[in-house]
């Protein structure tokens, strides 16, 4: 069996992906929740294709993403070289830095590979009560 390598380990965190596009906001104090459970890419060591459900959870603030370009955005995966913890964080840091949330929580819950299943959560900012 291979070790694993720093080339491993941040593989993905730097490869062009489509921009999400935003769209002005004309209300406040509201969530948004969006499934997307058909998320595809590859462990960067193997080249196994691994899927599961990533889910975002926000509150906009002056502008909210716009669903298409969310969908080409994560599309960019599919055949992207990426650990599961790596893709949840970089797309919170995506989202984040294109729609600018009040908060954000990205969960990845990952389909079992090898008998383990994996759930990851990145969380930006914190939620009003």
């Amino acid at each position: 069996m291979s070790v694993y390598k720093k080339k491993h380990a941040v593989s993905g965190l730097r490869e062009k992906l489509p921009g999400l596009v935003v769209l002005p906001n004309q209300f406040r104090g509201y969530r948004i929740t969006i499934m997307i459970p058909e998320y595809t890419s590859l462990c960067p060591r193997t080249g196994l294709p691994d899927a599961g459900t990533i889910t975002i959870e926000y509150e906009p603030d002056a502008s909210f993403v716009e669903l298409k370009s969310l969908k080409l955005y994560i599309l960019g995966y599919r055949n992207m070289g990426i650990f599961y913890e790596n893709a949840v964080n970089r797309i919170l840091k995506d989202f984040v830095k294109a729609v600018k949330p009040r908060w954000a929580v990205v969960r990845g819950e990952f389909n079992p590979r090898g008998g383990i299943t994996s759930t990851v959560e990145a969380k930006y900012g914190r939620k009003r009560k």
